[in-house]
């Protein structure tokens, strides 16, 4: 897994090098303290990961990748834990909060390889009907991950991220998650509209999981999921808020 990795402290990208040297798949291309620096890098190097500081001198690690048109996985490394939502709002694999513990970082590139090696394997169709029921009626769906076909039951999913081109179902009670190749649109047509809204454009969310409502967010377990400005005003309708 080659990787590039972009902080202004010295001793956070010695840190992450030291990491990446004790893991036999992963390779530093490159270290970079100014974003801007690293463009050339990710273009011509064929970089799968970029580990990248939120707080900059030159711009915000948020601005700069949400800058990059077609971008790899990335990690957001920062010392600020108040910049997690704005992190997964691009789709980050994950967020990681300096001091960074080894297991952790473990945890986070072990995502990135299980991505990757789902995007090597040949996916067919994803989910399939529940046998004639209706979109409301249906109690489960079959969803392609790998080489097989998991059934999992509606009332278990407590919400949908997507990450890049996949969408990763997070199960109630468990740390376990399906990842599966398909769109939002995809999984939406499948999924009962009066159980399951879409409310950012990398989430849904099972409305039976909600703990608390914020402003701008919903709590599910110990997950803050955003709110979107163009989904607010149907969820709030829906719930009657």
């Amino acid at each position: 897994m080659r990787c590039i990795i972009i902080d202004d402290e010295p001793l956070a990208i010695d840190v992450l090098t030291e990491y990446c040297a004790k893991l036999d798949f992963m390779e530093v291309v490159g270290t970079f303290t100014n974003p801007l620096e690293s463009i050339t890098t990710i273009k011509d190097s064929k970089i799968d990961l970029i580990f990248c500081d939120i707080e900059l001198p030159q711009m915000s690690g948020l601005d700069f990748i949400g800058s990059l048109e077609n971008r790899p996985f990335f990690i957001f490394t920062t010392a600020y834990s108040q910049y997690a939502v704005e992190g997964f709002e691009l789709n980050a694999v994950d967020y990681l909060v300096k001091p960074i513990p080894y297991h952790r970082f473990i945890k986070a590139v072990s995502r990135v390889k299980e991505l990757m090696s789902s995007a090597k394997k040949p996916i067919d169709a994803n989910v399939f009907s529940s046998h004639g029921e209706t979109n409301e009626a249906k109690k489960f769906i079959f969803v392609k991950a790998e080489y097989e076909s998991i059934k999992i039951d509606l009332d278990s999913i407590e919400y949908i991220q997507g990450l890049k081109d996949y969408l990763k179902i997070h199960i109630v009670n468990t740390n376990k998650t399906i990842l599966t190749l398909m769109s939002f649109k995809e999984m939406q047509d499948k999924l009962p509209s009066n159980q399951f809204l879409r409310v950012h454009k990398s989430f849904i969310i099972n409305v039976n999981f909600i703990k608390t409502v914020q402003r701008n967010r919903i709590v599910i377990r110990d997950m803050h999921i955003p709110i979107g400005e163009s989904y607010k005003a149907e969820f709030f309708a829906v719930l009657g808020l």
